[in-house]
């Protein structure tokens, strides 16, 4: 979530979606270098896209040294050395980037050797894992502290502060609406128990279909969609023909959400990753929610 060329560590991760690619890692942006010379400056390696979004948001972009291949927001991200894909990591090239601080997900997987690494360079290692919305702004302060950008740090997490208390305000109280969530569909998965995804839905009055599984991200038949019946159904989707394509399936299946349109599309970056966009996200989700709510008979 060590000596040169050591073995792969192959945990897999929790995460929902992990992208490929490479990157050679042998020498630090000129960022970092120029970050370094701060007193408070950090060497920050992130081993998730999640982390490095929340450590942009903290101000602490130009202390950057490498991340994972997936992490590719905010656009200055996608020039950072790479040290793998988050489930396989290269212990030689976050070697070489010599982090003062590395910042994970969650700690499992291969977390613990990580720890290990991070023990051997005398960096400090922690994690960024937030279980409710108001966590994310929460752990921008903390790594802002950590940083030393606790201006810029504060600044952002209270401009998020402030969005999310505008949705709890303005959709309390509104009628519940059924909402199912697709995160792939061959096979058909969904989000069940996660509990951030869960809160921003709780946020919009939103209700989960699957909420109570007992696994974040359970498969589902298509039959027992379309027997609960939900009133609005959200997609990942990055452009308007990927949401026609899905709403037309489900149709074809004969959701009565998608035959009359409740069908939202969400870029799957902002929604699934435990960062600052699952705020804009969450933004959309309440606009969808109570489109979905108004048009009840």
């Amino acid at each position: 979530m060590m000596g040169a060329r050591m073995k792969r560590w192959r945990n897999v991760l929790a995460c929902l979606a992990c992208l490929a690619g490479s990157a050679i890692a042998s020498d630090l942006p000129a960022t970092s270098e120029a970050a370094a010379t701060s007193v408070s400056a950090q060497r920050i390696v992130t081993l998730a896209p999640n982390a490095t979004e929340i450590v942009y948001a903290a101000g602490g972009g130009d202390q950057m040294a490498g991340t994972v291949t997936s992490s590719d927001f905010p656009p200055a991200a996608k020039s950072l050395p790479r040290i793998g894909d988050g489930i396989v990591l290269n212990a030689e090239r976050i070697m070489v980037l010599r982090p003062t601080l590395i910042v994970g997900w969650l700690r499992s997987g291969i977390a613990p050797e990580v720890e290990a690494l991070a023990k051997q360079l005398g960096a400090e290692m922690t994690y960024t894992t937030p279980a409710r919305l108001l966590d994310i702004p929460a752990d921008v302060r903390r790594l802002g502290t950590l940083l030393g950008t606790t201006s810029t740090a504060n600044d952002n997490a209270a401009a998020m502060e402030a969005r999310i208390d505008a949705l709890e305000s303005q959709y309390a109280g509104r009628r519940p609406v059924s909402v199912f969530i697709e995160v792939g569909s061959t096979p058909l998965y969904t989000i069940g128990n996660d509990p951030l995804v869960n809160d921003a839905l709780r946020i919009c009055g939103g209700v989960n279909l699957y909420g109570a599984s007992r696994v974040p991200a359970p498969r589902v038949p298509v039959e027992g969609v379309l027997t609960q019946d939900p009133r609005l159904v959200i997609v990942p989707a990055r452009d308007n023909d990927d949401v026609t394509l899905r709403r037309k399936r489900w149709a074809s299946y004969g959701l009565k959400a998608a035959i009359e349109g409740r069908v939202l599309g969400v870029d799957p970056d902002a929604l699934f990753r435990p960062g600052p966009r699952l705020i804009d996200a969450t933004e959309a989700l309440c606009a969808a929610i109570d489109a979905a709510r108004m048009d009840y008979p």
